[in-house]
């Protein structure tokens, strides 16, 4: 994730402390072990059934679900393994996780050994008794995903009125408090739309808002050719960057992410270091400190079958299952091909990804978008909108 809010604004926001802090040495049941390798947010896609049909859902997420779901006692098991590894969050996702009838069972009882817990919703089920239910749950945020204005919106979702349903869902959440963090995938079908949705951010007083870009996996997988353009994206990048300070200087500050193409805080840095030298060496810190893209290292994923993938996107990937191993063992394992790959992955990357001045700071981007595109892990990322001259391999 790119903090466009904190590297253009400098505003603090309360994920900063798990994107720009430091590691410190954890512990393994009573041994400290691996301290070299970050724990991670760890994503659980807690359930394959859902209440819409995605067309970019990467979870493949169905009416049906499927049968290998874990159940609470399983669920339970895998929260403790992941207490005991000292997994900072959880975030509960799916498929639709609010079709789970455990989900607050859970959820409680992740909070009960210490881990955060945040919830990814499509929204459509949060009316004023689930809001009341996540509230008392004590859900740090709510992200409530719509993919553009009403009708674009339910084109993708596939449901006619899921873009009021899910605005219902953001308006109970807000009312009582609760941090919404929206989320929107942008294709070609819905940047022209990001003005509306920055609008509908200040209108409806949500705290936080995640721009994605496109993901090739999934089902979204057979998207690649609805992804917008190079020179769209770099455009679609300076629209958010404009709206928000625009917001910051009404005051109105919100937290605003973009996801999944770390070229932007390259390109937010060698714009701001045409403007102001002091800002632009602090951002160049921010950036180094995150690190560029985390997956298999500090971000994890585990579907509803226990699996486990270095990301969210990776499910055709399996790195282990948390039914037969404890997660940590899985996560520390120095033998899995990928997930060390991942870790040291500047000195396997090709093309203008290994020759860019910049790789610390973006480290390669996401892999899962090149393996999709040229078959191959290693790759160039094919979303990079910065040219030759800018990352220094004219």
């Amino acid at each position: 994730m790119i903090s466009v809010s904190r590297l253009l604004c400098n505003t603090v926001s309360p994920g900063d402390g798990l994107r720009y802090g430091v590691d410190k040495p954890y512990s393994h049941g009573n041994n400290e072990i691996h301290s070299d390798i970050p724990r991670p947010v760890v994503v659980w896609n807690c359930t394959r059934r859902c209440n819409l049909n995605c067309l970019h859902c990467y979870a493949s997420a169905d009416s049906q679900g499927s049968a290998g779901e874990m159940d609470a006692a399983s669920g339970k098991a895998f929260i403790r393994d992941l207490a005991d590894f000292a997994v900072p969050v959880i975030l509960f996702s799916g498929g639709e996780p609010l079709l789970r009838g455990d989900l607050f069972e859970l959820a409680n009882f992740a909070r009960e050994q210490g881990i955060r817990v945040a919830l990814s919703t499509n929204g459509t089920l949060i009316d004023e008794a689930a809001a009341k239910r996540i509230q008392d749950t004590g859900f740090a945020e709510v992200g409530i995903s719509l993919d553009g204005l009403e009708d674009t919106n339910d084109h993708f979702r596939g449901k006619r009125g899921a873009y009021q349903a899910a605005l219902t869902g953001i308006r109970n959440c807000v009312d009582l408090g609760l941090r919404v963090s929206l989320r929107l995938t942008i294709t070609r079908y819905n940047y022209q739309e990001i003005p509306a949705i920055f609008q509908l951010v200040a209108d409806e007083g949500i705290e936080r808002v995640c721009f994605y870009h496109l993901a090739y996996s999934g089902r979204g997988g057979r998207l690649y050719k609805e992804d917008i353009s190079l020179s769209q994206t770099r455009s679609v990048v300076d629209v958010i960057c404009e709206h928000t300070i625009d917001l910051y200087r009404r005051g109105l500050p919100k937290e605003v992410l973009t996801v999944a193409n770390h070229a932007d805080g390259v390109y937010l840095y060698l714009q701001t270091r045409e403007q102001d030298a002091r800002r632009s060496a602090e951002v160049l810190d921010l950036l180094r400190a995150n690190g560029g893209n985390n997956s298999g290292i500090k971000i994890g994923a585990v579907d509803d079958a226990g699996n486990v993938h270095p990301d969210q996107f990776w499910w055709h990937y399996t790195l282990g299952n948390v039914r037969q191993q404890k997660f940590g063992d899985i996560w520390t394992n120095t033998s899995e091909p990928l997930l060390q790959g991942l870790r040291k992955r500047q000195e396997l990357l090709k093309g203008r990804c290994a020759r860019c001045r910049y790789l610390e700071l973006c480290n390669g981007n996401l892999r899962v978008r090149a393996e999709a595109i040229y078959g191959d892990v290693w790759a160039e990322d094919p979303a990079c909108y910065l040219n030759d001259e800018e990352i220094g391999v004219a």
